[in-house]
């Protein structure tokens, strides 16, 4: 058996079979790559070089003395889980690469093989350690300092975003976070307010397309006693309220564009003026704003002012929409079943069954809308687990019921928030209030959605308009 000296740091691959041509032939292929080879003619060899060594990834021949090579692979899985296993053989054919991939390996090729072809399938191997690598990096760099648990996730996107946070949370800089609606934007705001020197003040959010326009310059900003109709009491407003912590302007793409002078003048002041007052109050509060949109395009057509997006944006943090992070499913599917269970629930888990049915499902309104299906699931599973049986029928696997779940028309933010919107409207047959609600919106927001992107209640499959 000839091996070569493990750096620690470096893809490990490990060639294994009886015939010692072959083994040469593969040694000298992956000279060029920056590999740390190993080899073995037989599967015991190969066992316990693996006690000894870590393996990444392993080139396992079918016909071996001793041990065939569906054996080694069985006990390479049980004993090696994390090892990447290539199934090489002359012999096999579809029910040998099946019986190979049900027993832990992930690929298969048969001999004789191409230089370019075993080079390529290796390199795939590489670049899903890399990625491993790089998540494992992070998480524990991350796991030191970062101590938000409702952020949930371990997933390479998850943990730069943590880290994203860790970095800028301990500033003062004004934040904007960007994401699709359902990403959990809010959530990222109150880590970047846990890890801040203000955590110990309040978190005060402000949903800017909740608050009628009539009444959200006084809602802001307080008003003096009798400053205007029905002004009974005098108010000190939202922005005053936060005073010495984080005031979270959620979807801030959806205040007026008067308020936007105001709010942009208590930023360079750093005082609020409340309506009717001949005087202003200091105040000393963080801003982070979150928003679904592209403001940079909205300055440029006049929807928002250019000013006030140079004062809220110093730093700019991007929340990955469920779809680029499917591998959190699982972690996020029995955070939310222990979130939602009762005294009363008999659901403990969800089976492997449900997990599959939701990492194939595209999740146009991400992680609120997978949050709202297990609620559901919780609320109405007769067993111990999650059943797929228990999941929306638009959730189920298979082609049929995946078709009825409204897939975005291209990869546009626009395009999947009006897909999470005629979902929503579908799960509840076209009431809006409830629409509103599944998406986390105000309902005066989702009927500005509506008019938008030219929506009805009716495009949603089974909706019954409820003439609101």
């Amino acid at each position: 058996m000839a091996e070569a000296v493990q750096d620690q740091g470096r893809f490990a691959l490990l060639c294994v079979d009886d015939d010692p041509t072959i083994i040469t032939m593969l040694t000298h292929i992956f000279l060029k790559d920056d590999y740390a080879i190993f080899t073995a003619e037989r599967a015991s060899d190969a066992l316990e070089l693996m006690k000894r060594v870590r393996i990444d990834a392993a080139l396992v021949d079918y016909m071996m003395p001793e041990m065939d090579g569906l054996s080694l692979i069985k006990v390479m899985h049980e004993e090696h889980p994390s090892t990447m296993v290539i199934m090489v053989t002359a012999h096999g054919g579809i029910q040998e690469a099946v019986q190979a991939i049900k027993l832990g390996a992930v690929d298969f090729m048969e001999k004789p093989f191409s230089v370019e072809a075993i080079r390529s399938r290796v390199a795939h191997l590489y670049q899903i350690w890399q990625l491993r690598h790089e998540n494992r990096r992070l998480r524990e760099k991350v796991q030191l300092k970062f101590g938000y648990e409702q952020l949930v996730g371990n997933s390479t996107a998850m943990l730069r975003l943590k880290e994203r946070i860790a970095q800028v949370g301990p500033t003062d800089a004004s934040v904007i976070i960007e994401g699709e609606t359902g990403t959990g934007k809010e959530l990222v705001a109150r880590a970047i307010h846990h890890h801040s020197h203000r955590s110990h003040h309040v978190f005060m959010p402000v949903d800017c397309g909740a608050i009628a326009e009539s009444v959200i310059e006084s809602e802001l900003f307080g008003h003096v006693k009798g400053a205007f109709t029905g002004a009974h009491d005098a108010s000190q407003g939202l922005i005053r309220s936060a005073n010495g912590g984080t005031l979270f302007f959620d979807e801030v793409g959806e205040l007026p564009l008067a308020i936007q002078v105001k709010l942009l003048r208590t930023i360079q002041e750093r005082e609020v003026r409340p309506v009717g007052s001949p005087r202003s109050y200091p105040i000393d509060v963080r801003i982070v704003a979150a928003t679904n949109k592209n403001l940079a395009e909205e300055a440029a057509v006049g929807r928002f002012r250019e000013d006030l997006l140079y004062r809220l944006n110093v730093v700019s943090i991007h929340v990955p929409p469920l779809r680029d992070h499917k591998e959190d499913i699982p972690l996020l599917a029995r955070f939310f079943v222990k979130d939602f269970r009762t005294s009363v629930s008999r659901v403990k888990d969800i089976s492997r069954e449900a997990i599959e049915c939701l990492e194939r499902y595209a999740w146009p309104g991400n992680i609120r809308e997978l949050a709202n299906v297990i609620r559901r699931a919780t609320a109405l599973g007769a067993g111990d687990s999650i059943l797929p049986e228990d999941l929306p029928r638009h959730i189920h696997a298979g082609p049929e019921a995946a078709g009825r779940s409204v897939e975005p028309e291209d990869g546009t933010l626009e395009a999947y928030e009006k897909a999470a919107i005629l979902n929503a409207l579908a799960t509840s047959r076209g009431n809006r209030k409830k629409a509103a609600r599944i998406l986390g919106i105000g309902e005066a927001t989702l009927y500005r959605k509506i008019a938008r992107y030219g929506l009805s209640a009716g495009q949603a499959d089974g909706a019954e308009v409820d003439g609101g």
